[in-house]
């Protein structure tokens, strides 16, 4: 038995818990001053340490690459936060959406987790989304798109795949899956969830699958519809009775 037992390897499965605290450390950094100053070292070595179990070749070339980033990461973030302000009536200020939207907290912990898996590091990143995931309910992989001012309302149940695009001035509300319509592992390597064009509104539990599917720009995907082939510009899909659903153009040039 102690022969089996030595050959298991060791997955450092107590990460989740370091991980979960540089996230959360270098989130708040982001946007406090003082914050950043009084824990700006704790941050670093936290993420040497994960780096260092993860085996993660050359990690404090990798950090100083990383943190150059966190500037760019902040201006997109602010502009997300002004999204979310202009978009939802019950938003009182700015303020608010920092300090207590957790649709804003997963955008967030998303746009840091994204630049991660852009300098190939899956893992790391993969932790940090789930992070975000365990704490606002919404699901964003690393690997996916999304452009600028993004807005989540609500936040809980949404999900959004590896190889989703989502555009600029998007809106999604609670409940909205962006997925695959197969999961073979062979399709690994495809793009296997839509892509959202500019000015989209889904409204919540709408489920859209399909890696060739498009939702054109300015479109509204309407509460409970089910998605699986592409939308033309201007479109709004509704759920209607017996289980139809209906495109109907509404665009003006």
């Amino acid at each position: 038995m102690a022969t089996v037992a030595n050959t298991i390897k060791n997955y450092h499965i107590c990460l989740k818990d370091t991980v979960e605290v540089f996230t959360k450390h270098l989130l708040y950094s982001l946007f406090d001053k003082e914050y950043k100053i009084s824990y700006q070292d704790k941050i670093e070595n936290l993420f040497l340490t994960i780096s260092d179990k993860l085996q993660i070749e050359d990690s404090a070339t990798l950090w100083n690459t990383y943190q150059q980033l966190f500037i760019d990461i902040r201006l997109k973030l602010d502009l997300d936060a002004i999204a979310f302000e202009k978009s939802d009536p019950a938003c009182k200020s700015l303020e608010e959406v920092y300090l207590a939207y957790p649709g804003f907290h997963a955008i967030a912990i998303y746009r840091l987790s994204r630049e991660l898996y852009k300098l190939n590091q899956f893992t790391f990143s993969r932790m940090m989304s789930e992070y975000a995931h365990s704490i606002t309910g919404v699901d964003i992989h690393p690997g996916a798109i999304i452009g600028e001012s993004f807005f989540i309302d609500h936040a809980t149940g949404i999900v959004i795949g590896e190889t989703t695009i989502i555009k600029n001035n998007v809106k999604i509300y609670q409940g909205v899956t962006l997925g695959g319509i197969q999961v073979k592992k062979e399709l690994a390597a495809t793009k296997r969830h839509p892509t959202i064009e500019n000015n989209v509104t889904i409204y919540a539990n709408a489920t859209i699958l399909g890696g060739d599917v498009i939702i054109g720009e300015d479109s509204i995907i309407g509460a409970n519809v089910c998605v699986t082939s592409s939308v033309p510009k201007g479109s709004i899909v509704t759920y209607e009775l017996e289980n139809k659903i209906t495109t109907r153009k509404s665009y003006v040039k």
